[in-house]
């Protein structure tokens, strides 16, 4: 009599190949000199911007051996602030002693992801251009013009383009599911006025893999 043999059991590779959306939040700290969006007349005026972001994050990646390549956006809103006192200088002279703050509302990034998977888990590293939207406001013992040195100006909001690189580890929760934590730098505005070190965490929904 011929022994039972069970069925082969087939082992199911995890595969990182998709198109996704998902959603993160984090916090970011760095320095902001906001003069430089004004003028880049004026000496270096740094303070500390801090707050947190949540957004949204879409992608596609595709997985050839252990590597995967793919490419990744985001939108964040965030609650970065700051402000900070001291003299105003312009071309050398004293202008007076002012108190400025910053805002920005808003973290924009759209860059190449490179990793390593090992079946569920991925490494990855990340580098591309980022886009901020960044308010500033000063006030001051006396007046003075800005720009074109004719107008006076005393706040100023615009978007800013600038660049972003960073390095995550990402877990496959499911097929379709997974979680990531990554660190992102970004620096954006004329002369690079703005840098924020980023920590975010995320969750993406996967569809194909």
């Amino acid at each position: 009599m011929q022994a039972y043999q069970s069925p082969a059991v087939v082992a199911t590779v995890y595969n990182w190949t998709s198109i996704y959306v998902g959603v993160n939040t984090g916090y970011g700290s760095g320095k902001q000199d906001p003069l430089g969006l004004f003028s880049n007349d004026f000496s270096a005026f740094n303070y500390t911007l801090s707050g947190r972001m949540i957004g949204g994050t879409f992608g596609a990646q595709i997985q050839s051996g252990h590597v995967v390549m793919g490419l990744e956006g985001d939108i964040d809103w965030t609650s970065m602030s700051g402000s900070g006192s001291g003299s105003v200088v312009k071309l050398g002279l004293l202008q007076g002693t002012a108190t400025i703050s910053s805002k920005v509302s808003v973290i924009d990034t759209l860059r190449t992801r490179v990793g390593y998977a090992q079946d569920n888990l991925l490494f990855y590293g990340t580098v591309g251009v980022a886009l901020t939207n960044d308010t500033s406001s000063f006030s001051q013992t006396v007046g003075f013009t800005c720009n074109n040195g004719i107008v006076p100006c005393t706040s100023k909001a615009d978007w800013h383009a600038g660049l972003a690189a960073g390095a995550g580890v990402e877990f496959g929760f499911t097929r379709n599911l997974s979680a990531k934590v990554e660190y992102l730098w970004v620096g954006a505005g004329a002369a690079n006025t703005l840098y924020e070190n980023m920590v975010r965490v995320g969750l993406n929904y996967r569809f194909g893999g």
